[in-house]
């Protein structure tokens, strides 16, 4: 018989530093403070496997017999996490203007960009920012009755108990009653015809009452141009309200990318350049990108 080899259990983390004792130790005095009310011995009952000793040790500097375990789960559970800085982009500012116009004047419009360029992540920032704007991410499993009930559940209605037909008619008798709204079909290449029929239904319910807008990757386009070539059931009527025309938005350059790296912590010029060369425009693979170079620091 061959003898099995003991595995051998690697500890990969690294020792944590004075430094970010420190701040593990200042994030816990302010928790203790503002969510324990002054009170080590309460924090310790709210956090997880964190004694009144060990809150004791940390906050008056002993820190000789705590771990580098003990202080990564005291880290984890009251220091803030580093948070993605949205940093605007001429992609992101075009796209803002045209849900603008969208919202303001109920404009339908077809917004096409390559994926990774932040169509989805501006249309959040501009619907945190101004009101009646309905965010709808389409998939690929999307049925005509999945894709209302995300409609009505991010208009906040309540979604059960109706038909298709009766869906349709609670969400344009709810937006006709409100100013200014805006119906976004994000990853709109997504979804099967069924649910791209839909952009024609609100159209013709919601004309000069609502703004609708398209959002895809050139997939979409190139899908809906094929529709209308093949003379396919709906295409010519949804490249009709679209205004026959797409919009696309502008790629995101160099300096753009530099000023993402900077806002969000990575200072060098020349990983600047990296970042850049390697992320091909895609901005998730920036965000990556910056964190994988952060990590090396």
């Amino acid at each position: 018989m061959t003898a099995h080899k003991p595995k051998v259990k690697m500890n990969t983390n690294q020792t944590i530093t004075t430094e970010k004792k420190q701040q593990t130790a200042d994030d816990l005095r302010n928790y203790v403070e503002k969510m324990a009310g002054g009170s080590g011995n309460k924090a310790s009952k709210m956090l997880k496997k964190v004694s009144n000793g060990y809150i004791s040790l940390m906050l008056n500097g002993k820190w000789e017999a705590i771990s580098d375990e003990a202080w990564r789960n005291v880290a984890n559970q009251v220091s803030p996490k580093e948070e993605w800085q949205f940093v605007p982009t001429k992609c992101s500012n075009t796209l803002y203007k045209l849900l603008d116009d969208s919202r303001q004047y109920s404009n339908c419009f077809g917004i096409l960009a390559n994926e990774g360029r932040g169509k989805t992540f501006g249309a959040i920032n501009y619907g945190a920012e101004n009101s009646n704007v309905f965010l709808v991410r389409c998939n690929e499993f999307d049925t005509k009755k999945t894709f209302l009930l995300e409609l009505m559940r991010v208009m906040g209605l309540e979604p059960y108990g109706w038909s298709i037909a009766d869906m349709m008619r609670n969400i344009v008798q709810a937006i006709m009653r409100l100013e200014n709204p805006v119906i976004i079909w994000d990853e709109a290449d997504k979804p099967g015809d069924n649910v791209l029929y839909f952009f024609i239904s609100f159209y013709n319910m919601l004309e000069d009452k609502c703004g609708l807008v398209m959002m895809g990757t050139p997939h979409l386009m190139a899908r809906i141009e094929r529709g209308v070539r093949n003379n396919r059931k709906g295409f010519r009527e949804l490249w009709s309200r679209l205004g026959r025309k797409w919009i696309t938005l502008p790629e995101v350059s160099a300096a753009e990318v530099a000023e993402i790296c900077q806002v969000n912590g990575v200072f060098d010029a020349m990983e600047h350049a990296r970042i850049y060369n390697e992320s091909d425009g895609d901005l998730r693979r920036v965000k990556r990108l910056v964190h994988a170079s952060k990590r090396r620091a």
